[in-house]
């Protein structure tokens, strides 16, 4: 089922998510209704404030650009996108890479809004899957983008929290619109 995704203004968009203990029924159809809702937004990621739950899961799914990455390593081995894809993740920790670099980012709860983000160019991330299994998945590219965004939003930071002053500057009354 599609569901609606919060938009900018929502104050759930700003809570720091609270960890899932329990895998449930109930978690997994919200993975399926949150990976259907991604997909018909034409997003790459998804995280649970954004469709107003306040829990720690996120989906992410960049198979449509197997190019997008230089590398993937699942638990210390190399790995194709498509045995990752669709990436469904509960409460996950994350280490960077040093070297950072800046690409365009936009965010399905602020619509009409893009910018250049700077972040680490890669990640580490220990993630828990719904099936009880811990991987820890290596990445960089749009992945590695990717999965940073969505645990963001885990942890109430969207990505206009990350821009430049001047860019801040530059679409503050954009925002505001958004509010209104």
């Amino acid at each position: 089922m599609v569901l609606e995704i919060t938009q900018y203004g929502n104050p759930v968009l700003r809570k720091k998510c609270r960890p899932v203990t329990e895998v449930t029924d109930e978690i997994h159809q919200l993975a399926q209704d949150m990976i259907e809702t991604m997909r018909e937004a034409e997003g790459v990621g998804l995280a649970a404030p954004q469709i107003d739950r306040d829990i720690q899961m996120a989906v992410v799914d960049v198979s449509h650009d197997p190019e997008c990455i230089s590398y993937l390593r699942v638990d210390g081995t190399d790995a194709a996108l498509s045995d990752l894809m669709p990436l469904v993740f509960i409460n996950p920790e994350l280490e960077f890479g040093k070297t950072c670099e800046s690409k365009t980012e936009g965010c399905l709860s602020i619509e009409g809004i893009n910018a250049e983000v700077r972040r680490p160019a890669e990640v580490r991330a220990r993630l828990e899957l719904l099936d009880g299994r811990t991987v820890v998945v290596e990445t960089d590219g749009l992945l590695s983008r990717a999965i940073q965004h969505e645990v963001d939003h885990l942890n109430g930071i969207l990505f206009v929290d990350r821009l430049s002053p001047a860019t801040k500057l530059s679409i503050k009354r954009k925002l505001k619109r958004l509010v209104s």
